[in-house]
């Protein structure tokens, strides 16, 4: 069956993965502390201090304790859920101030646009909680990406290198998963989506394969219609 959507990852694959660690992460780092002292009783930011305390079984952490451990968190790069969404939360501040622009590959962005005027519905997958992943597109150096998306999946799905995550998004986007190309620069979570059934397309922007999968430079490489 022809490919009708394109799920695609963001880190080294839409967008530098320099600009996630040597922007926004140390961003997050320096102003996450002061958003929750500041908001630690607002309810969706209590909801994710709990999921913290939950999550690291340890119910009965005051503020300064939950800061700890999700410092910790960002220092190892641990795809927590509510610590995804905190970050979330600052970064939405940050680009609203005009302090953070997202990064998107020029190549990527062209690519984009013609996709969607060809008829393609495009959808992300980024361990990046779906908040930060419309702040990146939305408020991109190349202006509001967000028209040009149909959806997007972050680990609420499940976990990027585990075919049922891939599954799940399937059923999400409703169509046969042979219909969906999925983009990424990491070769076990196209191992996941090729074992969901999704056509894959690896993403090597300093050049190399991805074994076992059709492999890129560019986003201008791709032409969805020979998959």
């Amino acid at each position: 069956m022809p490919i009708k959507a394109i799920l695609t990852d963001i880190e080294g694959t839409t967008s530098a993965v320099s600009f996630v660690f040597d922007v926004l992460f140390p961003y997050a780092a320096s102003h996450l502390p002061a958003f929750v002292r500041e908001h630690a009783d607002r309810g969706d930011v209590a909801e994710q201090l709990d999921a913290v305390r939950r999550d690291s079984s340890e119910p009965d952490a005051d503020v300064e304790r939950v800061l700890e451990i999700l410092l910790g968190w960002i220092a190892e790069d641990r795809k927590a859920t509510p610590l995804k969404a905190l970050q979330g939360m600052v970064w939405e501040q940050g680009y609203q101030a005009g302090e953070l622009k997202g990064h998107v590959y020029p190549d990527a962005v062209d690519a984009l646009k013609r996709w969607h005027q060809t008829g393609y519905a495009i959808y992300v997958y980024s361990s990046g909680s779906i908040q930060a992943q419309k702040l990146i597109f939305g408020c991109s150096e190349a202006g509001d990406l967000s028209p040009l998306f149909s959806g997007y999946f972050d680990t609420t799905s499940g976990p990027k290198r585990e075919a049922q995550s891939y599954v799940r998004i399937t059923e999400a986007i409703g169509l046969d998963a042979s219909q969906i190309l999925f983009l990424s620069d990491i070769v076990e979570e196209l191992e996941a989506a090729r074992l969901a059934g999704m056509a894959t397309c690896g993403l090597a922007r300093e050049g190399g394969e991805l074994a076992g999968h059709v492999t890129v430079e560019s986003f201008a490489r791709i032409d969805p219609s020979m998959f």
